[in-house]
């Protein structure tokens, strides 16, 4: 069985599956072959090598090989995983920064806000070339994408593409600790189902699984009794939005308020990619791209003034499943285990109701013929329906965007967003994105 990892040369994502896969009982059995690809050498030529240390050291029968050729590395494969950025955190820096220089309260700049648009339409291209070459040379294949922004690329590769798309992230399961935390209930004594859209799920009920106890009752007042300050960066913004909606929402506050306006107020100490406007731009020639730092909390301030940024060592990597759902869907598809698959990002068909049918939605699925099916889900209280919904037509306008090369429609996506509140400002910061992006974006006229 083929299973082929594109953006293989990415030390964590790349990792992280190749343990998994090699970890795999249900797998090993099958026959597994290996595929690593990347246009990127050295690291590849890296992966390939710890790939192979994990093989010897599990004494596994798998192969792998390593190529640069995206035809060759699709070809007959049965599984495609992808994980890709084009100069991500370069880039990122501006989708995180630039809005806020127009006046713009984004709290994030990675799947929402303007910032997720730029991301999406640089990641359109070589994700639907990825495609394209499913298509041509593996066209019963499952491809499982972790490229973000997920909801936006899935939508593009599933509306304009045959290839069957999966989104993967572990967003889910950040909401569902923090949800045992406050219940000090372990998370496999936990039902929880969600849905939503990628970075922004709301869980339906809160259960427990041997009784079928409704347990939200019990969360609304744990959480009113609880510290204001524990775990803020994570959970300020989930607690007001579990409180004026009823629901809780997952993952994170920072990922969460990429779809919100007032998110600002709840998420403190913007210092992702923070810079000195007095120093220059940080794009120009010959700067250094600032360090990206996922939010204040887990910066390493305890680091002396002139030490490097530490980075850790593949071969310092715990030889453990992660939580992720490449292989859990793998074993199902492939193997006939049937596994949880609590979120995956597939077009809703009904599964939410109200949503249109082609929209990529986040839920629960099962595996049903080799594909995956979604799970029919609640409605949404009205006021978050509205929240998902809009993001439902901000997505359809990008990809139109994206396939009429128009810069007129990406201003209405634009416009659309939550946390857009002046046309003029709008404009300016389009243009200048359009600008500082040419090399990665399509040319929109």
């Amino acid at each position: 069985m083929k299973v082929t990892l594109i953006g293989a040369g990415s030390r964590e994502f790349a990792g992280k599956i190749v343990r998994d896969l090699l970890l795999s009982e249900p797998i090993a059995e099958k026959g597994l072959e290996i595929v690593l690809m990347d246009i990127a050498v050295e690291p590849l030529a890296q992966m390939e090598m710890y790939t192979r240390q994990l093989i010897e050291r599990l004494d596994h029968a798998a192969t792998v090989s390593a190529t640069t050729d995206l035809n060759d590395a699709v070809a007959g494969a049965a599984f495609v995983v992808t994980a890709i950025e084009v100069d991500r955190y370069h880039y990122w820096s501006q989708d995180f920064t630039i809005p806020r220089k127009y006046g713009f309260k984004q709290v994030y700049g990675e799947n929402g806000g303007p910032g997720g648009l730029f991301h999406a339409l640089r990641q359109f291209g070589p994700l639907l070339e990825i495609a394209s070459a499913i298509e041509a040379h593996a066209p019963e294949a499952l491809f499982l994408n972790f490229s973000n922004p997920e909801h936006k690329v899935c939508e593009a590769i599933s509306r304009l593409t045959s290839v069957k798309v999966v989104g993967l992230c572990h967003g889910y399961f950040y909401g569902v600790r923090q949800i045992s935390a406050l219940l000090d209930i372990p998370s496999d004594q936990l039902e929880l189902p969600a849905a939503g859209i990628n970075h922004f799920t709301w869980f339906q009920a809160v259960r427990d699984k041997s009784t079928g106890e409704d347990l939200y009752p019990r969360l609304r007042e744990l959480e009113h009794e609880a510290n204001w300050v524990s775990d803020w960066h994570e959970i300020g913004l989930s607690r007001i939005l579990f409180r004026r909606f009823g629901l809780w929402p997952s993952p994170s506050a920072n990922h969460i308020g990429e779809y919100i306006s007032w998110a600002d107020d709840y998420v403190p100490a913007q210092l992702q990619y923070f810079n000195d406007p007095g120093d220059g731009s940080p794009w120009r020639q010959g700067a250094s791209t600032p360090e990206w730092h996922y939010h204040i909390g887990l910066a390493d301030t305890d680091r002396p003034f002139h030490a490097p940024r530490p980075s850790g060592a593949l071969e310092d990597q715990p030889l453990e499943a992660s939580e992720e759902l490449a292989i859990p869907i793998i074993e199902w598809v492939a193997c006939g285990v049937e596994r949880p698959l609590p979120a995956v990002n597939i077009p809703n068909r009904g599964a939410i109701p109200g949503l249109p049918d082609d929209m990529v939605v986040e839920v629960p699925a099962r595996a049903e013929n080799g594909t995956l099916v979604p799970l029919s889900m609640e409605a949404l209280p009205e006021g978050i329906f509205a929240m998902v919904r809009l993001q439902g037509s901000i997505h359809k306008l990008l990809v139109e965007a994206y396939v009429e090369r128009s810069k007129a429609k990406l201003l209405q996506a634009i416009l659309l967003d939550p946390i857009v509140d002046n046309h003029n400002r709008a404009v300016a910061m389009l243009d200048e994105f359009l600008e500082l992006q040419k090399d990665a974006l399509p040319p929109l006229t």
